[in-house]
């Protein structure tokens, strides 16, 4: 099962576990910098702000040593094909789309974008016939507009759509 079909190998599962760890140590490495900056010792009446988090950011960088040193002696990691090209390929259907929703929530704001990447999923993936797609997320986002913007009161990001009607 490790081993791909011919042309289905993508990268191997050593470069990804390196990959990984890098990315870990760079968010303790930055988790550890910020909380220096707002103190991270002990104060006279108790630890400050930033002691906790950079012990917190200390293990992450830690851990990921750990794994990158072990990346570095499994020679079957380096061997074995982390995920097939069609695999690979269905995750992309999912990642693409949704970084593209994250760009359209700071364009046009979270419930537009919202209905469109809910409606495209349903159409696109569910292949919902165009009743189903064009009412379930206007639904949707109209019952979380109520929840989070009249009920809890907690704004979310508008766009120019809801700055129409005065949100």
């Amino acid at each position: 099962m490790d081993n791909p079909v011919d042309g289905e190998k993508t990268v191997s599962t050593r470069s990804v576990e390196i990959g990984v760890a890098l990315l870990i140590f760079a968010l303790g490495a930055i988790e550890m910098w910020d909380s220096w900056r707002l103190g991270a010792g002990w104060a006279s009446d108790g630890p400050q702000s930033g002691y906790f988090p950079f012990r917190i950011g200390a293990i992450l960088c830690g851990s990921s040593l750990i794994i990158l040193f072990r990346a570095f002696r499994d020679e079957q990691a380096a061997a074995k094909n982390f995920v097939p090209k069609s695999q690979f390929r269905q995750v992309m259907h999912v990642l693409l789309p949704s970084l593209f929703y994250v760009f359209l929530i700071w364009a046009i704001g979270i419930y537009v974008a919202s209905i469109l990447y809910i409606g495209a999923f349903m159409r696109i993936i569910g292949r919902y016939g165009w009743g189903m797609v064009c009412a379930v997320p206007i639904c949707v986002m109209a019952v979380l507009f109520m929840m989070f913007e009249v009920w809890f009161l907690v704004p979310l990001p508008k766009g120019p759509i809801e700055e129409l009607f005065g949100y």
